[in-house]
């Protein structure tokens, strides 16, 4: 455990992970074989990482109290531009975490919550996390925009990687279920290359929407988990 532990703190310092978690558009086209195969390794060591033994449910419970002032209770958050991390995918929560704590994602808030963090830490909040039932939504989306978000969906293949019902897995966030608004922001600013990107993919897929298909495409996610 503490080899994988080490050779993760490794890779994330290397040029590589720094390259491609702030990946910009000119080197999102020139995606090579050898990236991504460098990215699967990497996605590899994390998910032994996510599945250490030591995580624990009840740990996972008592760090994540100072969670709810913002995201709520059970990882289910009130606020409209804050995201809810209830039933996330184990690994996203652990890979998200560990960006804010290096200094790959920036965030006023998260970054100073991560900084501290240890690995135990990471895996027990995602074990507890990832484990919360996310709450339904409270409305559902006219017939148009049904029709256009799976359009918007089927044709960029969003399902290839958020999972044909869009809940996530590994490290690809559930998108089912979440804030119209967080989500609308986080778009936009992949569209705008200024939103920290794995391997590009997100920057790269936003390119082709135009601002009214954003706002539809996060109506429309924002409404199901049904």
């Amino acid at each position: 455990m503490i080899t994988t532990g080490l050779s993760i703190e490794c890779l994330i310092q290397s040029n590589f992970m720094k390259t491609f978690y702030y990946s910009p558009l000119k080197r999102v086209k020139k995606w090579s074989t050898t990236a991504a195969i460098r990215t699967a390794a990497v996605l590899t060591l994390l998910s032994s990482f996510s599945q250490m033994s030591f995580a624990g449910m009840e740990e996972g419970r008592l760090k994540a109290q100072v969670c709810t002032s913002c995201h709520g209770v059970d990882g289910n958050s009130v606020s409209s531009n804050i995201p809810s991390i209830a039933a996330q995918p184990k690994q996203f929560i652990v890979t998200a975490l560990y960006m804010y704590r290096e200094g790959q994602r920036k965030s006023d808030v998260m970054s100073v919550f991560a900084e501290k963090l240890s690995n135990a830490d990471l895996n027990d909040l995602a074990q507890y996390f990832s484990s919360q039932k996310l709450t339904s939504p409270v409305r559902d989306a006219d017939a148009t925009v049904i029709a256009k978000g799976k359009e918007i969906t089927e044709k960029n293949n969003c399902v290839a990687c958020h999972t044909a019902n869009l809940t996530g897995q590994q490290h690809i966030p559930r998108l089912a279920g979440q804030h119209q608004n967080y989500l609308f922001e986080q778009l936009k600013l992949f569209k705008a290359a200024q939103r920290a990107d794995f391997d590009g993919t997100m920057t790269s897929a936003a390119q082709a929407l135009r601002s009214e298909e954003l706002e539809l495409l996060s109506e429309y996610l924002s409404t199901l988990n049904k």
